[in-house]
């Protein structure tokens, strides 16, 4: 199994970061591969519409990957109530042959994420999925390596994504 997780990383004037890490198992504590893509311009932020502006990055940054993957992880939800979300968009462009776990670190007025605490923390991670039940993702999400609130590999291609825009800047 090859999972990856994706996150963006935006500038002040409108160009982006996108990084991604690749692992094999849920509980791995460092990633097989490390990908990342830097975007001259970055669509503009709509509220509500989040996915227009998130989906190319990812898809420029997969066009990098070398190998297909077979569940997808991205910072934010994958329905927003009863709408598409980040994650449901990206569902559909793989024509629902790939899943998609949406990690959000705060609540979205209407989603129905659910709830997930991890190391200890009193805040809760809002999970969210296409393609593998929502109790299922949630049980990855909680089995992931690290001792904080936010899985060691979501917080190190949140990381990645950052410095990558440093980089670039």
């Amino acid at each position: 199994m090859m999972i990856a997780a994706f996150d963006v990383h935006y500038l002040e004037d409108g160009r982006a970061s996108a990084a991604c890490v690749l692992f094999s198992d849920y509980s791995d504590p460092e990633p097989s591969a490390v990908h990342t893509v830097f975007l001259p311009r970055a669509a503009d932020y709509i509220p509500g519409e989040f996915y227009r502006r998130e989906l190319p990055c990812i898809l420029a940054l997969r066009k990098q990957m070398p190998r297909a993957v077979d569940e997808m992880i991205v910072d934010g939800y994958v329905t927003l109530g009863n709408r598409p979300g980040l994650g449901q968009h990206l569902f559909r462009f793989f024509d629902g042959e790939i899943s998609v776990i949406g990690v959000a670190k705060s609540r979205f007025k209407g989603s129905f994420g659910a709830e997930v605490f991890r190391g200890g923390s009193i805040r809760p991670l809002y999970v969210t999925s296409a393609g593998v039940d929502q109790k299922k993702a949630c049980e990855r999400i909680r089995m992931m390596h690290g001792d904080h609130r936010v899985p060691t590999l979501l917080s190190r291609v949140d990381v990645l994504a950052r410095e990558s825009a440093q980089e670039n800047a």
